[in-house]
């Protein structure tokens, strides 16, 4: 498949939906499965910790090893070992063996965004690589809306453990797909060395360097205003919206929907605003969502759809900001873009995993403090923005 192909975005978005689907797939059977292993509902949580743990700590490798091994064989490899760990899921016996098999899901299931991302850079630069991942955005903003869906019907037509079945069929598809249609993107001569000082001295320029790590802050606190309410949708949808497995949707729909929204007007705004103007008004949109939602929380009853518009708004911003504060992360390490995608994934990641294993469990008591935990990423989310505008202009 050439590297202009109208599939390439389809196929990156796929990759990148992994996570996705991992995570929203299987919240609708948390009850089933605290029923069927005799788990508390915080052990259940505690697979979206292992999870993201397993994640977080990976997703620093796998840039690395694409930046060493190239692109296309990274991904064969990971999402060939996730569909292995999928099947492991859907065999536990005890809730440990759920876990074991979602820390091994969470070492694979990082790679096809950190990797995507490289392989979007290694094809284009300014408004064109912007463009290509708006798009490849705007389509991986479906997988949120679709994964509980999936789950809720395999829950109720096979059990959860079908569940992980159709993760394990859905990774070896996607393996099969990237050795069939993904070319490799990075030449042989751009390949990098794994000798430990020159990783010792890559992860260190990155993890040094002030202007990348203010955005990386920023991106992660700002997705995670809208991510702790996927890791509280069990109890959101289910008892402070009394919903029931079906009413999932209500929260993922409008979200996603607000994604693919901001995801279409960052594609079309790339290359007639400066970055600068596209991630400000994202962050303008995503304040007016905190406001109503804190409103609407704090002075009407917790229902649809007063407390899940918000959410929806606040995902179109987070979605128009996104793509332009990762590229400008990427263009800081040109000839370390996988490893650059790594750690800039790292610290997203890991911010996740804390809320799902710390702050997602103390916010979702009701609907006014998981609205004020939003605003709270978002405050520290728009500080890192600010800070890097201001060493941007300090440094010109």
């Amino acid at each position: 498949m050439p590297s202009n192909s109208s599939w390439l975005p389809w196929l990156l978005a796929a990759l990148s939906a992994i996570g996705p689907f991992a995570i929203d797939t299987y919240l609708p059977a948390f009850p089933h499965i605290r029923a069927a292993l005799g788990a508390s509902q915080i052990e259940v949580q505690q697979t979206l910790t292992a999870y993201m743990g397993a994640l977080a700590l990976m997703v620093l490798w796998q840039g690395v090893l694409a930046d060493r091994f190239g692109r296309r064989r990274m991904l064969i490899v990971m999402t060939s070992l996730f569909a292995l760990a999928s099947l492991i899921c859907a065999l536990a016996p005890s809730i440990e063996w759920l876990w074991f098999g979602r820390a091994l899901q969470g070492l694979c299931g990082g790679a096809g965004v950190v990797v995507g991302r490289a392989v979007v850079r290694d094809l284009h630069e300014g408004p064109q690589a912007q463009r290509l991942m708006s798009r490849v955005m705007l389509i991986f903003a479906l997988a949120p809306a679709v994964a509980p869906l999936f789950g809720a019907a395999l829950l109720a037509l096979a059990g959860w453990r079908a569940i992980f079945v159709f993760l394990a069929v859905f990774g070896a598809l996607l393996a099969w797909m990237t050795w069939r249609f993904l070319p490799e993107t990075l030449a042989e001569e751009n390949r990098q060395s794994m000798h430990p000082a020159h990783l010792w001295r890559g992860y260190r320029a990155i993890f040094g360097r002030l202007a990348f790590m203010l955005l990386a802050l920023a991106i992660a606190f700002s997705f995670n205003g809208f991510f702790v309410y996927v890791l509280s949708a069990p109890v959101f949808i289910l008892e402070h919206l009394g919903l029931s497995q079906a009413g999932f949707v209500w929260l993922f729909g409008p979200a996603v929907g607000g994604m693919m929204l901001g995801s279409l007007l960052s594609e079309r705004v790339a290359g007639r605003w400066r970055p600068l103007r596209t991630v400000g008004a994202g962050f303008a949109v995503m304040l007016l969502g905190v406001a109503l939602n804190l409103a609407v929380a704090a002075g009407l009853p917790a229902g649809v759809p007063q407390s899940i518009l918000p959410i929806a708004l606040f995902s179109c911003g987070m979605a128009l900001a996104t793509p332009s504060m990762s590229l400008l992360a990427l263009e800081l390490f040109p000839a370390r873009r996988g490893m650059a995608s790594s750690c800039q994934s790292f610290v997203q990641i890991g911010l996740n995993t804390l809320s799902a294993g710390v702050a997602a469990p103390l916010l979702w008591a009701s609907p006014l403090s998981l609205a004020g935990g939003m605003a709270v990423f978002l405050g520290f989310g728009l500080l890192g923005w600010v800070l890097w505008l201001a060493l941007a202009v300090g440094r010109r």
